[in-house]
Formats: C-alpha cells, sequence, structure tokens
C-alpha cells in the first residue's frame, strides 16, 4: 500500500484529496490544526490525523517528530503541502499593505511558505525511498494582485511556486519529483457568495471550479502517469489566468 502526507485536510481542497487518495487504496497521514470532520467516507483504519498548529514553530517541530515517528521509517510515496490561511480584516474585507501587521505577515509566511519547506526535507529520506512526489498547493493570488487575498497570502504563495522550482531541481537527482498545483477561484469555505458573483465574469468557464477537480489535479501529479514531470505549476482556474 502507497502512502501519501497530506496537511490542511480538515476541509475543502485538502479533505477532498484525502478523500480522493483514500478511494484509490492509498494510505492516508493527515496534518491539520482542526480534527477530521466526524462524517467522513474514509475506511477505517485507513487514515491516521495529526492535530499541528503550523503557525507555531515548537508546535511544528513536535508535529513532524510524531509524524517522522508514525513512519517508523517507512517510505512515503507522496507529500501533499495544501495547508494554508488568508487572514482577512474583522469585517471581512481585504488586509493591503498597509492594513497587515507584521505578526499577519510572520504567521502567514510561517504557515503558507516554512511550513512545507521543513516539512518537505523532513521527509526526503522517506520520499527517496518511495520514489514519491511532492505536490505544493499555490494559488492564482501569487502572480497578480487579487480583489480579496492580501499580499501577505500573494507573497507567499508566489514565494511557494519559486520554492517548488527549487526543490524539484534540488531533490530530482533523489529520485523525487516536485509540482504545484494553482487553484483559482475554488468552491470551498474559504469563498464567500458575494465574492463568486464577481469573480465568475472574469473566468472564461463562467464558473467556479470543484474541490474534486483540484484534488483529481494533485493525485495525477503523485502517480506514475506524471512520472516525467517535475517542477511544473498546473492552473486550475478555468481559464482565468489567461
Amino acid at each position: 500500500m502507497k502512502t501519501v502526507v497530506l496537511t490542511g485536510a480538515s476541509r475543502g481542497i485538502g479533505h477532498a484529496t484525502a478523500k480522493q487518495f483514500s478511494k484509490s487504496g492509498w494510505r492516508v497521514i493527515t496534518c491539520s490544526r482542526a480534527p477530521i470532520p466526524r462524517v467522513c467516507p474514509f475506511s477505517k483504519g485507513q487514515i491516521e490525523h495529526l492535530e499541528i498548529d503550523f503557525s507555531h514553530e515548537e508546535e511544528l517541530e513536535a508535529g513532524i517528530e510524531k509524524l517522522v515517528s508514525l513512519l517508523d521509517d517507512q517510505p512515503v510515496h507522496a507529500l501533499v503541502n495544501n495547508a494554508g490561511i488568508s487572514p482577512k480584516q474583522e469585517n471581512g474585507d481585504r488586509l493591503d499593505t498597509l492594513t497587515t501587521d507584521q505578526s499577519i505577515w510572520a504567521e502567514v509566511l510561517q504557515v503558507n511558505l516554512l511550513a512545507p519547506a521543513l516539512l518537505t526535507r523532513s521527509l526526503t529520506k522517506s520520499l527517496q525511498k518511495g520514489q514519491g512526489a511532492v505536490v505544493n498547493v499555490t494559488s492564482i493570488a501569487g502572480t497578480r494582485v487579487h480583489r480579496f487575498a492580501g499580499p501577505a497570502y500573494a507573497a507567499s504563495k508566489a514565494a511557494l511556486s519559486t520554492l517548488t522550482r527549487e526543490l524539484a531541481s534540488d531533490l530530482g537527482s533523489l529520485g523525487i519529483r516536485v509540482n504545484a498545483v494553482s487553484p483559482g477561484e475554488i468552491k470551498t469555505e474559504m469563498l464567500s457568495v458575494a465574492t463568486a458573483d464577481e469573480m465568475i465574469h472574469d473566468i472564461p468557464l463562467h464558473r467556479l471550479g470543484d474541490v474534486e477537480e483540484v484534488a483529481s489535479a494533485i493525485y495525477f501529479l503523485c502517480c506514475g502517469s506524471a512520472s516525467y514531470i517535475n517542477g511544473a505549476e498546473i492552473e486550475i482556474n478555468g481559464g482565468q489566468h489567461v
């Protein structure tokens, strides 16, 4: 049985991705700061979950130690770095460069960039044993000013794209492929109805994406059919990037 480690699995894209791997018979080890929802179609004994708050450096390090111990020197065949945060003002408005405090910058970069870097480094030996793949979840906000995502989020996702290329170069000789998916407007809890109505006109397909569509792309990048794809970033946005 193949093993995938997946962060940010309690909802949205992460939860859909965990279901995709589980349905395909993988051992699924998930990490998120919230519990996995009780109503979940995972088969018993096929999912293991660690609650880790990636925004706290000490908790992240302790969580990685628990994860490594849980793996017990077994190979890992895929790592999906999906966990991410996009803070807003108290009224839900976008935080811009003038309203984003230093503490928010630090928290966003810790969760969205440093955690994937540290987790990938810590699992490199296991990924090498499994000749595995890493998939980082970036964002369309990393390539342009977004109406609702703030600069800290955008900068972290742009940096994660760069990290993807660097990791692909560094780990390719070990047999580890590293790629990214860049979602646009996907129907998740982060997207309000008002946001959806406003953004849909910018999408050539004139609809929002489903979390399952992103999960399918992530799963593809982790499978043998993508065995010569390394250092790539797949846009999943209905053509919004054009």
